[in-house]
């Protein structure tokens, strides 16, 4: 029978609003399927995980939960797994990972002080200690910073490794380079470089039997936008007879390099031997500001007879870091870092940075002669191209300009009229729509770890990636390999 006095006895007066933090668990490790479960659902089921947007080994899910220790695994393709890189221990559900999710400075002591002991959520000591502040209603996640003496150590021990490696471990066991006579037409070795897929190559000088130099896609820019301007004594049909060596000393007059008899000197080439240990290297590509820098033997004293080995980049050297401590990162404190925690990248300025460098990004609408500006001008290798909401749709690199000598589009476009959309399309015929966005727009989150992020860069042909939000793919950032091997060598 029922007695409304009873039932109301057994309900208390009022029961105060459980306080729901929204959190974001993500498994950033691949996977078909991926599931999360945990203390915060009673392990009672598993919560779907949904594959981040232009990152489509990134899984993600915001999951509101009450403040608390909490602990959560994933599920992936039906296997148990826990998160490595962050705070885990031993429990009764086997290896998990941990939370802390705190409203009030002193809530964070009395979870502590209830911690198994010897777990691997020590506050003051774990790098990745997740806790999250509630103030004046908002969400924040302190990032830990990194140690001065984690910095040096982790720089050092990089800087021996390629110390007492050398550039005679970059070359494959199979491949091919490609050389250009620099008395060719500056036409046909746009064409060459299109048909290949490369964006730069070396110069041969039969008459100095040398190489003197290298032909970029950089020069392809300089010599478009010469053609845009009404003032170029360069004009389509000259750029049919026009040869390299000619532009080569029409752009050593355009960038002032004359010497004191007025004679242009074209800028001398940077190149490396085989037994120049990596970090020479390394530092070469850097200082001159070049992509690539070839290597070359001669087994002359006087350099006679030389030898095109192999092309080197700061992708092949990092891809030797990464597979060198791929077992021993633990030696690199660093690498377990989120980049967001570290100075390394161009990143969108905040709000009271003012003196901090804005990161170029434009439209598909602007023309393509404002992207080779600003690609000129701002000294960038690549343009993030977003929507109105600065979301991420695709990029713009120099070595997009070889798509203009496909059908000789270069000879019939105006540069201040066609969209950066249109140059785009140029380009995306010989791929399918999957292949343009992960060869392409490469991205990473704020969260990855300078480890994941190392080794993607290492990919061949991934020279950047821009740094996205989660599920928005609004750009925050972009990170180099440039960028990288300034921080590791500081």
């Amino acid at each position: 029978m029922f007695n409304p006095g009873m039932d109301a006895a057994r309900e208390p007066a009022s029961v105060p609003d459980t306080v729901l933090i929204p959190m974001r668990f993500v498994w950033p490790y691949g996977g078909r399927s991926v599931f999360l479960s945990g203390s915060f659902n009673r392990w009672s089921e598993l919560l779907p995980m949904s594959p981040v947007e232009g990152c489509p080994t990134v899984f993600q899910i915001i999951w509101s939960i009450p403040p608390g220790y909490h602990q959560y695994k994933f599920c992936v393709d039906g296997e148990w797994r826990h998160d490595e890189h962050q705070p885990f221990i031993s429990s009764e559900y086997g290896i998990v990972n941990t939370v802390l999710l705190a409203t009030e400075p002193n809530f964070m002591h009395g979870i502590n002080q209830g911690m198994p002991s010897g777990s691997n959520m020590d506050v003051d000591n774990e790098a990745f200690q997740r806790l999250v502040q509630i103030s004046d209603g908002s969400l924040t996640e302190a990032a830990e910073r990194i140690s001065e003496a984690d910095l040096q150590v982790s720089r050092h021990r990089v800087s021996v490794f390629l110390s007492t490696h050398t550039a005679y471990e970059l070359l494959p066991e199979s491949g091919k380079v490609v050389a250009l006579d620099i008395d060719l037409p500056v036409k046909q070795a746009f064409h060459i470089l299109y048909e290949q897929g490369i964006s730069m190559a070396p110069l041969w000088d039969f008459s100095k039997a040398r190489f003197v130099g290298v032909l970029s896609a950089s020069d392809f820019i300089l010599i478009l936008r010469e053609l845009g301007n009404h003032g170029s004594n360069l004009t389509e049909e000259e750029l049919e007879t026009h040869t390299i060596s000619a532009w080569k000393e029409g752009k050593a007059y355009l960038n002032r390099q004359i010497d004191s008899h007025g004679k242009a000197f074209p800028r001398p080439l940077v190149y490396a031997g085989p037994n120049d240990n990596l970090k020479d290297v390394a530092r070469k590509i850097l200082h001159n500001e070049v992509a690539t820098v070839p290597i070359i033997h001669s087994s002359s004293q006087d350099g006679s007879f030389p030898q095109l080995l192999h092309i080197a980049s700061l992708s092949g050297i990092l891809k030797c870091v990464c597979r060198y401590f791929r077992h021993c990162s633990s030696s690199l404190p660093i690498l377990k870092l989120p980049i967001c925690a570290i100075p390394v990248g161009t990143w969108v300025p905040k709000i009271g940075e003012p003196n901090r460098r804005p990161l170029a990004m434009l439209r598909p609408s602007a023309s393509l002669s404002a992207a080779l500006n600003l690609l000129v001008q701002a000294q960038v290798s690549s343009i993030p191209i977003v929507d109105d909401n600065d979301s991420l749709l695709d990029i713009y690199c120099r070595s997009d300009i070889t798509a203009l000598a496909k059908d000789k589009a270069y000879a019939h476009i105006n540069l201040s009229e066609m969209t950066i959309h249109q140059a785009l399309q140029l380009g995306q015929d010989s791929y399918s729509p999957y292949e343009l966005r992960s060869q392409r727009c490469q991205m990473c989150l704020p969260s990855d770890t300078l480890h994941k992020v190392m080794e993607r860069l290492a990919n061949p042909g991934v020279r950047r990636l821009v740094i996205v939000e989660a599920g928005s793919k609004r750009v925050e950032g972009i990170v180099s390999l440039s960028d990288i091997f300034k921080f590791l060598l500081g």
